[in-house]
Formats: structure tokens, C-alpha cells, sequence
């Protein structure tokens, strides 16, 4: 049986409507030894709406470039901008973290348009 979530931490409907997740391809990979924790630098297309987006992920314990390069994941395009070290992040991929620390991407199951919500 699962617990419930406090109704303080509770969103409306609109609330999450704000958030816009997006799929979309990675079309760019790169290492980044700036990071502090090791990360890869990704250049994300998320079609012609959005275009191009830069980021930086900490998924290198189970991601080697070759496997990311074509890979589409769901990032939040709508997030300001963020410094990370000498690059600016414009969206956040996500991912779910594992017992062992390491990241595992959030992704769709078959192909879908670049841009593309999250329903």
C-alpha cells in the first residue's frame, strides 16, 4: 500500500499545464570537464517551434556518447536559463535516478515529432 502526498505539495491542473516537457533529438554530444560532477553537454532539436537547445546532463555512468547521439528524451523547455559553469543550460532533460545513485533517462517508447508534448 503507498502513502499519499501531503495535500501541501498538491498542484492544480494549471499548475502542471505550465510545465512544458518536450521530446526531443539529441543531435550533439560533448564532454564536460568544467562540470563539477561529470556531465555531458547535449544540443537537443526540438523542432521548429522551440529549435536547438543546449544542456548539460550528469548521466555518464550509464550513457556513453555513441548511445545518446539520435536518442530522444523529454526535457522541460520552459525553465529559464541556467549558468552551469562556463555554458548556459535552456532546458532541463530529466531522468530518474537509480538505488545507486546513477541517472536513467526520461524517454518515449516509440518516435515521436521533435516538440512534442507531454499529454
Amino acid at each position: 500500500m503507498s502513502e499519499s502526498i501531503s495535500s501541501t505539495n498538491d498542484l492544480s491542473w494549471d499548475e502542471f499545464q505550465r510545465v512544458e516537457l518536450r521530446a526531443g533529438t539529441v543531435i550533439e554530444v560533448e564532454d564536460f570537464p568544467e562540470a563539477r560532477r561529470p556531465a555531458y553537454r547535449l544540443k537537443i532539436d526540438f523542432g521548429a517551434e522551440i529549435g536547438v537547445r543546449k544542456s548539460s546532463a550528469q548521466i555518464t555512468d550509464l550513457y556513453q556518447k555513441s548511445d545518446l547521439l539520435g536518442r530522444q528524451v523529454l526535457a522541460v523547455v520552459n525553465f529559464p536559463p541556467k549558468q552551469i559553469g562556463p555554458m548556459r543550460s535552456e532546458c532541463l532533460v530529466t531522468g530518474v535516478r537509480r538505488q545507486d545513485g546513477a541517472v536513467v533517462l526520461a524517454s518515449v517508447d516509440e518516435t515521436v515529432p521533435n516538440g512534442n508534448r507531454l499529454e
